[in-house]
């Protein structure tokens, strides 16, 4: 009997991890660094589901948009969905919120840390919060100014998802405005692009556990597991959060407003999970993601395609928890003194800077 891909990749974390934590950057079999090994095999696999993004996004929301029949549809649809990504967002944010206030991670025995702080953990933490220093309620604009691109050819090159998702959405709409052949020879094309790419996703896919292997055999022999020892609150924090969002918070929603079981819906999502957990990138395990939902979760295609990419690109919860949780716990460290109003500017800024960063890597993983 063949093991499932999930446990595949399952087992495969679990080796990596284990083998990660008795070498070093330096160790050689025959000749080869085992390190170097490791990040060509995660980097390769890495580069073939980023090579698969920009004409499955594009493929799957032009078919999704053209066959939904009208701007009703995709009113509703469209308004329903923005709605949901921003309430998940704001839900994360808030228990990240909760959860620094009560761990209270850059204190120890009620004194600020910042001068006990592993100088290097400190500075990564601070290197992730470089793209929210100095932002405000106003970069909304540039949320907008992102959306519409100059050059769509390189927003496509440099991976720039929200004004591809844009286009491809307003590219959709005014398809269904055509009419005779010209329609049905541009439906036919981009749905034959879409099932080409969804056929190379599952080759791909058949070499997951090797990738992830790489992957996360590279990261744990780099950082080893005590990396973070100085920071073992602040982690712990970030990590109980996150599972909060995802196991309590996430399953309330899709019970709540889908009525679906939450535990048969993690089955069908399993493969997907862990490979986002092993890629630390939305945007790479998107063209699996829409495999699980369509195949496992039974989802038609014409919501799969329209909801998911652009969830891949607005909606990062993971991101805005993260940085929520880090600006409060450098503030923290360093004595800074938060204030409820302060508060609630890192809550509506984390939200505004979360719409649009890039998948991989997110801002969330604190050992890539």
């Amino acid at each position: 009997m063949k093991l499932a891909l999930h446990w595949q990749i399952l087992i495969a974390i679990i080796a990596a991890t284990t083998i990660g934590c008795f070498i070093t950057v330096d160790t050689t079999v025959l000749g080869i660094n085992l390190f170097d090994a490791f990040g060509f095999i995660g980097h390769l696999f890495l580069n073939a589901l980023k090579m698969l993004i920009v004409p499955l996004v594009m493929s799957s929301i032009i078919c999704g948009i053209s066959g939904m029949g009208g701007s009703e549809h995709l009113g509703r649809l469209g308004g329903k969905t923005l709605a949901f990504y921003l309430v998940s967002s704001l839900l994360a944010i808030l228990v990240g919120l909760m959860l620094v206030n009560v761990f209270t991670p850059g204190l120890i025995d009620g004194k600020p840390a910042g001068a006990q702080l592993n100088l290097s953990s400190a500075e990564m933490v601070a290197s992730n919060l470089q793209k929210v220093e100095g932002r405000g309620t106003g970069d909304i604009v540039e949320i907008f100014i992102r959306m519409v691109p100059p050059n769509i050819v390189k927003a496509a090159a440099e991976g720039q998802m929200l004004g591809l998702i844009f286009f491809s959405l307003v590219f959709g709409y005014f398809m269904t405005r055509l009419e005779g052949d010209n329609k049905k020879a541009l439906f036919d094309m981009w749905h034959g692009v879409q099932e080409v790419m969804m056929m190379i996703t599952m080759l791909i896919m058949k070499f997951a556990p090797v990738g992830v292997f790489g992957l996360v055999a590279k990261t744990i022999t780099q950082t080893g597991l005590g990396a973070f020892a100085s920071m073992a609150w602040f982690l712990l924090t970030v990590v109980l959060a996150l599972a909060i969002h995802v196991f309590v918070t996430m399953p309330i929603l899709l019970k709540v407003l889908a009525g679906v079981s939450p535990i048969k819906h993690f089955r069908a999502m399993g493969e997907a999970l862990l490979t986002a957990f092993s890629t630390a990138s939305s945007s790479a395990t998107l063209p699996l993601t829409i495999e699980c939902v369509e195949k496992n979760a039974g989802v038609s295609n014409r919501i799969s395609s329209f909801v998911l990419p652009l969830g891949a690109t607005v909606n990062m919860d993971g991101t805005a928890l993260y940085e929520c949780v880090a600006a409060m716990f450098i503030a923290q460290a360093y004595g800074l003194d938060i204030t409820f109003v302060h508060q609630f500017t890192i809550v509506t800024v984390a939200l505004l800077t979360s719409i649009g960063v890039a998948g991989p890597p997110p801002a969330w993983w604190p050992l890539r």
